[in-house]
């Protein structure tokens, strides 16, 4: 089952083009450490069944893997569909010129959201570009300019999140100075050099992961992390380019809210019971795979309770620690407490 022989650097020149952002529950620090890991076990395709920001999706991608990712966000299903399951299509010169030069008269961001957190000529260009996106001739086309949209978004706001409005926390980067079209013509560029074809047949999903049934050599899960002294609630952080995505289709906004988000999704891991009952129920559909857990040490279901279930479904499991520093989003004011260390487990049954 496993394999010794790993490349002693991991993290290879199609890795290192991949478009990371502060993502809420990234492993984009981590990736070296979970790859050493996981490639002693012999493997050709791996679901990840919570990709997030898909930086392990693109990671295993680039070592010529067959990935299959889902989330429930639109956000990642889309950035997962522009660069992982998209493997030779780029946003041309003509297609550039069409988003960002053709008339439209869409006003919806600029009224709903003025002054909650860009500026009116940013709102503007966000409803022009947004109004032309499906003007673009394929589903790739369109995932790569609505994946440069939202990540100018996430890198012109400071910390990357919607759960405050205005500019309070605008530390003079250079990122806060860039209108979003510039961030935009850079993203572009960003994501195009991001595609490529590793020879394998890769897809992206955008469902409940319970709901998705899925054959894959390997399984890795990274749910949101349950923890009784934060929220893992991800549309309540990323809700504008969620609903920038989605081009706020389908969803209702809270008008009653300082923020304008929506209602967020169902997720059996908001609570503690929900995410004992999800786990059990995943470690028993893929009993079949090799099955990786990515937890932290403060969430629950703690972990010997992950042990135990991982122990009734395989022969043999592995725990690996890995210290790693969590400072999501609004959390930052936390960075040097000691209290915001905490250890990584990735559980491996086999």
């Amino acid at each position: 089952m496993t394999n010794k022989e790993i490349e002693t650097d991991l993290l290879n020149d199609q890795f290192r083009l991949f478009p990371g952002t502060r993502y809420m529950g990234s492993k984009n620090k981590i990736i070296q450490e979970i790859g050493e890991i996981l490639l002693q076990y012999k493997f050709d395709s791996i679901y990840d069944a919570f990709a997030g920001s898909n930086v392990v999706g693109y990671f295993f991608k680039s070592l010529g893997k067959e990935v299959i990712t889902n989330d429930f966000m639109a956000l990642s299903y889309t950035l997962s569909k522009a660069i992982i399951e998209n493997h030779k299509e780029t946003l041309s010169s003509a297609d550039i010129d069409l988003l960002l030069n053709n008339p439209s008269n869409q006003t919806f961001i600029a009224e709903k959201f003025q002054g909650l957190y860009f500026e009116d000529r940013d709102n503007q260009f966000l409803d022009k570009v947004r109004n032309n996106i499906p003007c673009l001739t394929s589903e790739y086309k369109q995932a790569l300019a609505l994946s440069a949209l939202t990540r100018s978004c996430m890198k012109k706001r400071p910390r990357g999140i919607f759960t405050f409005t205005g500019h309070r926390y605008d530390d003079g980067r250079q990122d806060m100075l860039l209108t979003l079209e510039e961030h935009f013509i850079l993203n572009v560029d960003l994501f195009n050099r991001a595609v490529f074809d590793n020879q394998k047949s890769c897809r992206s999903h955008n469902v409940q992961t319970e709901n998705l049934n899925v054959k894959a050599d390997l399984v890795y899960l990274d749910p949101p992390y349950f923890t009784p002294n934060s929220d893992n609630d991800y549309v309540r952080r990323y809700h504008f380019v969620e609903g920038l995505v989605k081009n706020w289709q389908g969803i209702d906004i809270q008008e009653h809210t300082k923020t304008k988000k929506f209602k967020s999704y169902y997720s059996p891991f908001s609570k503690r019971s929900g995410a004992y009952n999800a786990f059990e129920k995943l470690i028993e559909k893929f009993k079949n795979s090799v099955i990786a857990i990515s937890y932290s040490s403060n969430s629950q279901p703690g972990k010997n309770e992950l042990l135990k279930m991982l122990a009734e479904a395989k022969e043999n499991v592995v725990v690996h620690e890995i210290d790693h520093v969590y400072s999501f989003g609004n959390q930052n004011h936390k960075i040097g407490n000691t209290a915001n260390r905490v250890k990584e487990y990735l559980f491996v049954g086999f």
